[in-house]
């Protein structure tokens, strides 16, 4: 796709089908850190479903009706906020409360229309900047609030499918048969620097610009990019704040996702590594992945 602020990435050939839900194994988690009195992050970890509810029937054997309990979507969000006291926290609660509003009242774009067409790009796009005003607006009614953002990373799997909606530096990672794909950007001050050639990335990683945000929700500027990709059975999935990935680095993440045993484990062990490096910084992890209960093929 021709678009400033889209990117795409394919495998080859799309699963025959999507994975149950006891076939989803899936955890997150947010901790302070060694250093903040206050965690200003936030998560979100959630399915969309058209449901049928059935309230009154004269039939008899209601539970053998094929009820369209089907999920549509399966979301995971992380907003890490920034600001001075409160401030970074109300911005990251607003920011998944508003987004999380936006998707759920476009669910009509999961199966009332094709999930791949730019159409559904446009309203992830949308959504976000909605937020971005919503936190804005937040912030005018409160001048305590003046001057908060927070970053917004959103992943969406609409099967076959997967859509990843990106604000700030907190990150979405995607780990497959021993290798390690970091899908986001950073939009900091020093990864535009790097960009343009005017720092190293280990320059970049050591400057006071690596926490300056070049986009964010709320902030003076906002440039939101979605990524789409392909479903993968072999996908582990990965989001994170920075609170992570200034204490742990990439070939670490790497490791942990090739000897996991649940998500919840890998979270518990990447959390323990981000704390004994120093925990800076709010720490939140969110993993997932599918596990096949059958044997045959897809």
């Amino acid at each position: 796709m021709s678009h400033p602020g889209r990117a795409e990435a394919t495998t080859a050939a799309s699963p025959a089908r999507k994975p149950s839900d006891d076939e989803i194994d899936v955890y997150g988690l947010t901790h302070p850190g060694k250093v903040r009195a206050v965690n200003q992050d936030s998560f979100l970890v959630a399915s969309l479903r058209k449901r049928m509810d059935v309230h009154l029937t004269s039939l008899p054997e209601i539970g053998q009706l094929k009820l369209d309990d089907d999920r549509l979507a399966f979301l995971a969000m992380i907003a890490d906020g920034v600001g001075g006291g409160a401030k970074g926290e109300v911005a990251s609660r607003v920011a998944l409360e508003q987004i999380t509003q936006y998707v759920t009242q476009s669910v009509r774009s999961y199966y009332g229309a094709d999930a791949r067409a730019d159409s559904f790009i446009e309203v992830l796009e949308a959504a976000a900047m909605q937020t971005h005003a919503q936190v804005l607006q937040r912030a005018d009614q409160d001048p305590a609030l003046k001057g908060m953002a927070t970053t917004l990373t959103v992943f969406i799997g609409v099967w076959p499918w997967v859509y990843v909606l990106q604000v700030g530096d907190s990150r979405y990672y995607v780990y497959r048969e021993g290798e390690l794909h970091r899908i986001t950007r950073d939009q900091t001050m020093a990864q535009e620097l790097v960009d343009q050639g005017v720092l190293t990335r280990t320059d970049a990683f050591n400057s006071r610009l690596a926490n300056v945000l070049s986009s964010a929700i709320g902030g003076s500027q906002t440039a939101p990019v979605v990524t789409r990709l392909q479903s993968d059975w072999r996908n582990i999935h990965l989001l994170c704040s920075d609170g992570l990935t200034k204490h742990v680095s990439d070939e670490r993440i790497r490791e942990r996702l090739a000897a996991m045993t649940s998500a919840k484990q890998v979270c518990e062990a990447l959390l323990q590594d981000a704390l004994d490096d120093g925990g800076s910084d709010n720490v939140t992890i969110i993993v997932g992945r599918a596990v096949r209960k059958d044997q045959g093929g897809q």
